[in-house]
Order: structure tokens, then sequence, then C-alpha cells
């Protein structure tokens, strides 16, 4: 199929991470109580992360509920011990890094600090599972996105078009937000984009082979273009610049999730036991391992 989709203009609804955000190399709803996922080798089951204002922090958050923060990024509280209707699958922080949400599969929306809540489709049947969220630049609103890429918008964040109606080669992954909040990005696991808004294309993988899947995401805030990242830590950019990637290096776990520096220079990348790498300006703060 098309591996472009232009902008359209329509109107609905989205939250997102992305996980929704990638590195050179240093490694390092409702609820009630339940025992964490662990990944392999007993460390927690990481899913994706956010990082704060500066690029001087990150939080990682598990498909369990669990969050840790290292370096300025400051912990607000997480869903430890509690029983899930669905796992957690996103995290996003706020403007001014004083709370983040948290995203689980059903589309539930967890909110700490000063996060506000926008609204969520936890008590709604998805046709696919939520994947990841994205809040606007002022704080005001997110989106998400499912797997079929179907998208859910909260607060001011405008609907601008969704593949939900639509057969994919692949399943959404991912989205982000643009510098302006008026358009957004949807990625699939094989490295197709679409792009709603005032996103614009600037290129994909879709068709081309991929030694890994894409697992997320990340816009230059500096050029307006994006970075993917695969399982592998393999890194592929597109009007952005290249800092280096894992593509060659032996993991212990699959990567899951990325997140660019607020300075268009750096990006880093989780695992799933928590392993950080970090590329360019990006600096290594700690790990969940």
């Amino acid at each position: 199929m098309d591996r472009i989709r232009i902008a359209i203009a329509v109107a609905a609804l989205t939250v997102l991470t992305v996980g929704a955000s990638a590195m050179t190399g240093s490694t390092g709803g409702e609820v009630g109580a339940a025992t964490l996922p662990r990944a392999a080798g007993g460390s927690f089951n990481f899913v994706s992360m956010a990082q704060t204002p500066t690029g001087k922090g990150y939080w990682l958050a598990a498909s369990g509920g669990k969050v840790e923060a290292f370096g300025d990024a400051v912990f607000h509280g997480d869903l430890s011990g509690s029983t899930l209707n669905a796992p957690i699958v996103g995290i996003a922080a706020t403007v001014d890094g004083g709370g983040y949400w948290l995203l689980g599969r059903d589309g539930g929306v967890f909110t700490f600090g000063d996060a506000p809540f926008f609204g969520s489709t936890g008590n709604i049947v998805l046709n696919k599972p939520v994947v990841g969220m994205a809040p606007t630049p002022d704080g005001l609103g997110y989106r998400f996105v499912a797997s079929d890429g179907g998208v859910f918008s909260y607060g001011d964040a405008q609907f601008f078009g969704s593949t939900g109606s639509k057969v994919l080669n692949k399943p959404v992954v991912g989205m982000a937000t643009t510098p302006t909040g008026n358009g957004y990005y949807l990625v699939a696991s094989d490295g197709g984009i679409f792009a709603f808004g005032d996103a614009t294309f600037q290129g994909s993988k879709g068709g081309a082979h991929l030694n890994r899947p894409v697992v997320g995401m990340s816009i230059d805030p500096v050029t307006g273009g994006y970075w993917f990242v695969a399982a592998d830590g393999g890194i592929f950019s597109f009007n952005a610049p290249f800092l280096g990637s894992a593509g060659g290096v032996v993991l212990n776990q699959a990567i899951v999730a990325m997140a660019s520096t607020p300075t268009g220079q750096g990006y880093r990348f989780v695992a799933h036991d928590g392993g950080i790498f970090t590329y360019g300006d990006a600096g290594y703060l700690g790990s969940g391992v």
C-alpha cells in the first residue's frame, strides 16, 4: 500500500509516548494489587521513556506501572502494587516536568504530579490496543494511537486524521507530535510513516528490509525531521542528524522506546530490561537494570 499519508483535516481524539522519541553509546482507568511483570534476568519490564524539559533527566515506565526517575527527573508516584485492567504502554511528561501521564494498553490514563486528566478510552471497547501517546506542546491536551492507526485526542489536541479505517501492511507502534502541536506522525513497525496536519513526510523505511522491527520515533526539534529506532537499536534518520546506534551491538534485551534532547543533537533509547543507550549530547544518568 501507499506508504505516505498526506495530512487530512477531520476531528476526533488520542494520547502518546512513545513511546513516544533516540542516541552514542552508554548503557547503562482503575487500580487495585499485583506483582509487576519482569523481563528476563529479574529486571522490570520497561516499555517507555520520557525526558525532562532540560534533557538532563528522564523517566522509565514499566508495563506493571512502575516508574523510575534519573537525573533532574523528579519521581511523582506510580502504580506499583496496583492491579491494572491493562498493562502500561507509555509515559509522557508535562511541559514543566512537574508531572507525567501513564497510558494503559486499553487507553486508560493515569496522572501524577501536575499532569491534568483530559479523558481516556479506558471504558471503551477498542478495535485494537493503544500503543503510545503524545501531549500537545502547551500541555493542555494529548493524543494516543492504537496499533491500527486509530487516533484519539483530548483537551486542546485536535484530530487531523488516522489510518484506523485502512488496511496496514504492519501495525502502528508509535506517534510523535509536531513542534506546533498542529500535526502528528504515526510510525509502523516496518518503518512506514503516516503524516497528518502540519506534519510533513520526510522519508520512511516502508518497503525496505529491516533486521528488526521499528519500535518508536522522535522528532528533531531543530530541523523538524525525525528518527526511528528499531528493536536492535538501529537508528534511521530523516532530515535529522545520525549520532550513532546500537545496531551492531549484541543487546541483552530489545529496545522499546527513544527520546531526543531539546537541542536536536542527542538521543537516548531504553531496552526492556531498563538498559539506557545515549548518543550525542544525551548524557547517561542511570538505568533501570
